[in-house]
């Protein structure tokens, strides 16, 4: 391996690692955004801790989880406690055929942890206890994120099955809005918010901050697809940064219509949403498309964002920022999207991408069910009545966000 091209390699997934890390700065300011003023500090404080709580907890074992490096082609494995540069040339330049080191592994991995709970704190805005949403997140990210990670990145059996996710549609997004959809369920709606067989909106107090928050995003996901190629390999990162481009600005476009067509509006939020709902579709599969088949991927994940947020509030399944018609609806979308286009689509790896898909939901709706009802049955789940009235800043953190 020349030394020259491992530096590269190195720097660039480095660098990728620093604009996945500022998709957490997005994520604060799109959920900041999306709630009322009385409960910024509260979103901003669980997105904080979320970090935090990924990251170590991603240290103490999760990285290990995820890539234990034995148990190819199976459900579980564990390589030990914390960090250990491998010993001899495997903690050299021979670490992953040259391409990075040991660390860089392990950070840019550990940026992705968070994200998957970070999905979760938007869609259970302003009315879940913030203990119990800490305790959720501490589980979450310990075992069901890395542990489905494993199925596929790690070597599992999804691996071995062929069920492909390039940069996480499945394996991060869905993985996220599959634990939102379970966590909404149990915690009920806003107070107000479906009464008298009428969905009565509850606007967010600052599009400006949604706006910056999807443009942060959007901006950070050039790493997170980007840096999956796990290289710097200019042909390969410039077609991801071009698929990746033009699907979220499809998402962006066809939302616009959509929503028109449905609501005769020009909808700020659902033209967010798409440009993320096209950006969580072309992940799967971003290294694999060309550049018509990104707009179509992004185009349909945009259309599916109005119906699919209809279709939740019809359900009565309140999500404040729309976290699960995103990155669920859209992540599945994507993921099945492989065996559509591009060049392993076919009728086979379409049933792969359907049953991994399904196999990766069932698990992590299910545990996440499981974790959210023992602790809505131990130590609660939702705020009181007043506390939601009046405010999470108030009540769980005794600050405001302004001051008058």
């Amino acid at each position: 391996m020349n030394e020259a091209l491992f530096t590269a390699n190195n720097l660039w997934i480095l660098v990728a690692t620093t604009l996945v890390f500022i998709m957490h700065l997005g994520f604060a300011s799109l959920e900041a955004g999306f709630v009322q003023s009385k409960n910024v500090v509260n979103i901003l404080f669980k997105n904080s801790m979320i970090i935090s709580i990924g990251l170590l907890t991603y240290f103490m074992y999760g990285f290990n989880l995820m890539y234990p490096g034995v148990n190819e082609g199976g459900f579980f494995g564990f390589a030990g406690f914390g960090l250990s540069l491998p010993e001899g040339d495997l903690g050299d330049i021979t670490y992953a055929e040259g391409a990075y080191t040991y660390w860089t592994d392990f950070i840019f991995q550990g940026m992705f942890a968070a994200t998957a709970a970070t999905i979760v704190s938007g869609a259970v805005a302003e009315r879940v206890k913030l203990n119990a949403f800490l305790i959720f997140a501490f589980i979450f990210l310990s075992i069901v994120y890395p542990v489905t990670g494993m199925w596929k990145w790690g070597g599992g059996w999804l691996d071995a099955a062929g069920f492909y996710d390039f940069a996480g549609s499945t394996l991060v997004h869905a993985v996220g809005g599959w634990a939102a959809l379970a966590a909404v369920m149990l915690l009920g709606p806003r107070n107000g918010k479906y009464s008298d067989g009428h969905i009565k909106p509850i606007p967010g107090h600052s599009m400006p901050f949604a706006a910056l928050g999807v443009f942060l995003l959007w901006f950070g996901w050039f790493g997170f697809n980007g840096g999956s190629v796990l290289s710097a390999n200019p042909l390969s990162v410039s077609l991801v940064f071009v698929t990746t481009s033009l699907a979220g600005a499809a998402g962006a476009f066809t939302a616009f219509v959509t929503s028109w067509f449905l609501f005769k509006s020009h909808d700020l939020s659902m033209v967010l949403n798409g440009i993320l709902g096209g950006l969580v579709a072309i992940t799967a599969g971003a290294d694999q498309m060309m550049p018509m088949e990104a707009i179509m991927i992004g185009g349909v994940a945009g259309i599916l964002i109005p119906f699919s947020v209809v279709l939740f509030d019809k359900l009565k399944l309140d999500d404040p920022v729309g976290a699960t018609s995103v990155h669920l609806v859209c992540g599945v979308w994507g993921t099945l999207a492989v065996g559509i286009f591009g060049s392993l689509a076919g009728w086979h790896q379409l049933w792969v991408q359907l049953y991994g898909s399904l196999s990766v939901g069932l698990f992590s709706f299910s545990m996440a069910f499981l974790v959210i009802w023992v602790l809505k049955k131990t130590i609660g789940i939702r705020v009181s009545p007043e506390a939601e009235k009046y405010g999470l800043d108030v009540a769980e953190h005794n600050m405001r966000a302004y001051y008058q």
